[in-house]
């Protein structure tokens, strides 16, 4: 995954959840773009869960991103 595929998802409007697979074989999901976080340099991204605690990805270790067929109910959740 580039830096730029990564921003296409996170500005797309209407904006999908999304989740991100990483090379360490987590996923991480972006359920709203309020979520996440870009760090100065672009080269990480912050994303933070419902209970405060969050996660900093290197975007280099992202492998995959992908939009849940449910991604609708998803975000209402």
């Amino acid at each position: 995954m580039t830096a730029v595929q990564v921003r296409r998802m996170y500005e797309a409007r209407p904006f999908k959840p999304f989740v991100m697979h990483l090379a360490d074989g987590r996923r991480v999901r972006v359920p709203h773009p309020e979520w996440m976080a870009f760090s100065p340099s672009g080269r990480t991204v912050t994303v933070y869960r419902r209970d405060d605690s969050s996660d900093v990805i290197d975007l280099l270790l992202i492998t995959r991103l992908r939009v849940p067929a449910n991604s609708r109910t998803a975000a209402r959740k």
